[in-house]
Parts: structure tokens; sequence; C-alpha cells
């Protein structure tokens, strides 16, 4: 997600905290979705090693002085157990935050104490964790069952993609490079005519935000099997690349032992992790990012430290002439949003007033098609401040004029976070490919692919 939102995820605190199995048995759906059949996963002698979330509470709360903003910006720096969705910043601000069960009583009494307006959004984040885990297919499922009512693992997702090239001629499979631990960064392209200008779409950089590589798996079947007249003119007067998944080992990691883990895999010392979404070097880590490599939103030791940021920027930097990519699409999750450079300054781009335009003709046409409403502005005035992202970098190192962040469903407020039911996958990953669609179409209507 881009969306800022806070696991302090180290090594020393998830035993304690977020591990509630306690040598009895698992409920089912909580085992690593790896584990082979006979692997005796949920015995009590062996409980998987995967943070749990009992009887953690989602509050939301809302900010109504400035004493309220300063006790919560302390409280994010004094506690691994709140988990905030976002920073403490402005009057009249919302704020999602998951309390730890062991902190339930404290937190209630600090609401009480300072009279925050607030809700409890959810009572059991578990049971919304173990309902989604249920939603995935096994690792083991061959590729041709490969659908959007379910989640798949990363091998399922690079297989499905390596199937429909063999299926499609006009598809390649790209293949940026390792990630940190090893894992391929796989992607495609799909080219009509060589002489096209490129659209590319980047997904996954955040580990949890699961609808995101759903989606970019959606668009790229919409653009090779749709029969709408529409879709295959898109198809084939524009070359589409798209990488469904550019943090593999974060993404795995979720499946297999923290759901919401956000970041990277990258080791420093007793903690992991790099949020390669503040990573790039285009006013690296000058606001809405930290330096501390506990915090979810932590910058890196230094600007395009990750090797999963350096395969992205070389690639975008080998194939921008070459490929005439002309747009850049980054899909997160949550928070239905459509949003434009900048994201560190308030500073507007020069195509601001298009950039606009076409985000709020975007937004239209998902309310139109879905009845959601999407906010559309750029990133620092419509979600929060923050630099080092890939999108600020595409547009201002690489030069792509065209360039979004799409925070997916749900809600701002919404209950589930990042654990969107597999049930929204289609009506979202279709609301996302119209927004695409909507705004690569206004933006020829503008000149930008001539």
């Amino acid at each position: 997600n881009m969306l800022t939102s806070q696991i302090v995820a180290q090594w020393l605190v998830i035993p304690s905290l977020a591990m509630a199995a306690s040598g009895t048995k698992l409920e089912s759906g909580t085992c690593p979705l790896t584990k082979p059949a006979d692997s005796g996963c949920g015995d009590a002698a062996t409980p998987p090693d995967q943070a749990r979330y009992d009887n953690y509470r989602i509050y939301n709360v809302e900010f109504e002085n400035e004493q309220q903003i300063e006790l919560f910006q302390k409280l994010e720096d004094q506690s691994d157990s709140l988990t905030f969705i976002g920073h403490a910043r402005e009057i009249g601000q919302k704020l999602s935050i998951l309390v730890a069960a062991h902190r339930v009583a404290d937190f209630a009494d600090l609401l009480k104490t300072y009279k925050l307006k607030h809700r409890v959004l959810t009572y059991n984040f578990q049971e919304k964790i173990d309902r989604n885990l249920g939603e995935v297919q096994p690792e083991s499922i061959d590729a041709s069952q490969f659908d959007w009512q379910h989640f798949f693992h990363l091998r399922t997702i690079y297989e499905w993609l390596d199937r429909m090239a063999e299926k499609f001629p006009q598809l390649t499979v790209l293949d940026m490079g390792t990630s940190t631990q090893g894992n391929a960064i796989k992607g495609v392209k799909l080219v009509s005519n060589p002489a096209n200008k490129a659209i590319f779409i980047e997904s996954g950089i955040h580990a949890r935000e699961w609808i995101a590589p759903a989606t970019a798996t959606y668009i790229i079947n919409e653009l090779l099997t749709s029969q709408d007249a529409q879709v295959q003119k898109l198809a084939k007067e524009y070359n589409w690349i798209v990488f469904p998944c550019v943090n593999p080992d974060g993404y795995k990691y979720t499946f297999e032992h923290d759901r919401m883990w956000r970041k990277n895999r990258q080791l420093f010392g007793t903690c992991r992790g790099v949020d390669l979404n503040r990573n790039y070097p285009d006013h690296w880590n000058s606001t809405g990012s930290s330096s501390d490599p506990t915090r979810y939103d932590f910058a890196g030791p230094s600007a395009g430290s990750e090797l999963e940021t350096q395969r992205l920027m070389a690639f975008i930097r080998e194939n921008v002439g070459k490929e005439q990519i002309k747009t850049y699409i980054a899909l997160h999750s949550y928070s239905q949003m459509l949003m434009f450079p900048y994201g560190y300054t308030k500073e507007r781009v020069s195509n601001y007033a298009d950039l606009q335009e076409f985000g709020q003709k975007a937004s239209a046409a998902i309310k139109a098609e879905s009845g959601r409403d999407y906010v559309s502005g750029s990133l620092y005035e419509t979600i929060y401040p923050s630099s080092g992202g890939s999108m600020d970098w595409a547009h201002s190192e690489a030069g792509i004029p065209v360039a979004y962040t799409f925070e997916l469903r749900g809600p701002p407020d919404s209950q589930d976070l990042f654990i969107l039911p597999a049930v929204e996958i289609k009506p979202t990953a279709s609301e996302a490919f119209t927004a695409i669609r909507t705004i690569v179409e206004a933006a020829a209507e503008k000149g930008y692919y001539k």
C-alpha cells in the first residue's frame, strides 16, 4: 500500500506479541500454505511460524485538537503494539490503528481520557486473516485453474504468465532479475505493433496489498481475451508492460509467515525490510518516511539501496526510450484514490491540470461502473506527504509524463485494511482497468501518445 501502515515486525517482538497459538491446534487455514499435506502442520508440537492477530482490534480515531495529535505522534513512536495505518498529522484527520490484544485496555483508557472521537471497526482481526487465507489456492495448483475468485501464490502467478505467453504469440515473459532473496521479478510485455507507445504497470511493491497483483493479472487477461471492442482497440494501439509483483520476497512472506508484512526482506541486525516505495532516488527520505529500520516506512540505508529498486530503475532506464513508455501506473491498496505526482511536495507538476482532469474522468468512470467513490488529486494533497516513491521517480527522473498511483478498494475507513475478501477481486480489478482505460483515452486526446 502505499497506505502507510505499520507492522514493526522485529523478530524478537512477533513471537511474544502475535503468536497466540500456545500449544493448541490452530484453526484451519492458518498453516503456511506451502507446507506439504503430510507435514502434520498445526500439530500442537510444531505450530507454524506465523504471526497471529487474535483479538487485535481496529480503531478509527478522529483528531479534534493539537493535543490529541501530539499524543498520537508520541504513541506511534513509543509502541510497537500499535500498528498505525498512516501518521497523526492534522485536525479533522481520521486514522485507523490496529491495536494488539494486550494493549486494548490501555488504548481504550487513552481514548476516554483525552476524549477522542472513535469507532471500533473490528474486534478480532485474526478472523479476517483466517477467512482470507482460506481464499488462497494451494501452491501446487495447476496454472490452468487460475482465476479472479481466489488469491494465488507467487509461483502460480509466474506459471500463469508462462502459460499465457505460450498461448498468445504477442505476449513475452520478461525477467527484471532477482530480488534480495533470489526470487525472480517477472512480468510480461504485450506487443501488437513495435511502433506503439507503451503503458507500464507496476504492482505489489507493498507485500500485503494482495489485491494489487490480482488486479495486474486481471488486466493482462482482459487485454488478451476480452471480446469488448474498446479493450481490443487498446490492446492493438498500445503496448503493455505489466509486472504483477515487484516485491516477490515480501509477497511470499505474507503467505507463509505474516499476512501484514509490507516491506522487502533485507536484513538489518534484529529486524528486516525496506519500504521499497520510499527507496527511490527522488527527494529520498525528505518527508513521510523513516530512517529507522524497525519502521514500516523505512526508506533504506541510502537512496536506491535495494536490489528490487535497482532492478526496476534499470528496466525503466533501458526501456523508456526504446519501448516509448509514456504512462506509468503503480497499483496499491487501500483507500480508493487515483493520485499523480508529487508525493514529496505540494508544488505542482507542469502538467498538473491534465493529470487532474484525467484523474477526475477516471473517478467518474468508476462511479458510473460500480458506484464506488474514488478521490483524485496529487499524492501529497490526497493521501499524505511521502518521498522516494516509484511514481515520482518515473515522472521526474525517467520523464514519463502520465504517472499515477492507484489505491484500490476498500474505502479509507475499511474494516478489512489490506485483507480484502476474494469476492471483491473482480469488481476492484474491473474498475481499476476502467480507470486506466479512461486515463489513456483522455491522454491520447491531449496528444500524449503522438
